[in-house]
């Protein structure tokens, strides 16, 4: 049995990402409605997200695109704001990225209680946003002089729109990664959110590293979820859940609800 039945309730957890509209310094913020309308988009979401019967959500500041790999402080507070506010709302565990900055996720984690991150912690790649470069070792230790010892850490070690910068297998990847780091979890995408995830290589990294929780974190479908949590102990799901399978519509709750019987009938 791993960390998931004890921090999200059950194993081969779904977690379903709730999207949080662009905020103050993001180039899509929309300044008229602001900040109230930011909350209450994502209460919606969330709403129809626990609603649809999901095992835990993932707070992300999927809008503020382009992302930054050194979050800015304004990004940090908006997002503290976001789940402070919805946190009488909140039902189920949940979590939090901040896209891509390990330590502003864990510090929003330390801020509203939140009890895992998912980030790009280790390894350097080439990207649509640059050369990304991570040092695990400053974010450990940062995770510690905060008092987050105990949020579990998803580390994404084939994450979207990125390539790892040495010619290095993906088994490899996540020995060394699980050795070194002592990563609480792992997790695979596909090339863009939304996009399928080769089950070959969920399969590769579980041979690799059996004893490590392993999750899916794009392109699950409910004509492929079976089939994903067969070679992974769980999935991050996002755009399937959205009205039309569109990443930016808002939640559509009956496709949360059909593709969660799916999953509960495949576990």
């Amino acid at each position: 049995m791993s960390w998931l039945k004890d921090v999200i309730g059950v194993e081969k957890a779904i977690i379903a990402m709730c999207h949080l509209k662009a905020m103050p310094g993001d180039p899509g913020f929309d300044k008229d409605k602001g900040m109230d309308w930011v909350v209450e988009a994502a209460g919606r979401d969330l709403a129809a997200l626990q609603d649809g019967g999901v095992d835990a959500v993932m707070f992300s500041n999927e809008f503020s695109l382009p992302y930054l790999t050194d979050v800015r402080k304004e990004t940090v507070a908006a997002m503290s704001r976001v789940i402070g506010q919805l946190l009488p709302d909140i039902r189920v565990p949940f979590g939090v990225n901040a896209l891509w900055d390990g330590e502003a996720s864990i510090d929003i984690a330390a801020a509203t209680g939140a009890g895992f991150v998912r980030e790009v912690f280790s390894g350097v790649y080439a990207s649509d946003f640059g050369l990304w470069n991570t040092n695990y070792g400053a974010a450990a230790r940062h995770r510690e002089a905060v008092g987050a010892g105990g949020v579990k850490l998803i580390f994404n070690i084939l994450p979207e729109a990125a390539k790892y910068m040495a010619d290095r297998d993906i088994a490899e990847i996540a020995r060394t990664t699980v050795f070194h780091c002592k990563c609480d979890a792992l997790c695979v995408s596909g090339p863009t959110a939304g996009s399928s995830v080769d089950c070959g290589i969920l399969r590769k990294v579980r041979d690799a590293v059996p004893g490590t929780v392993l999750f899916a974190n794009t392109g699950c479908r409910e004509d492929t979820i079976a089939g994903i949590l067969a070679a992974a102990d769980g999935a991050v799901v996002g755009t399937t859940f959205k009205e039309g399978g569109v990443f930016e519509n808002a939640v559509d709750p009956v496709r949360v609800k059909r593709f969660m019987e799916c999953a509960r009938r495949a576990r």
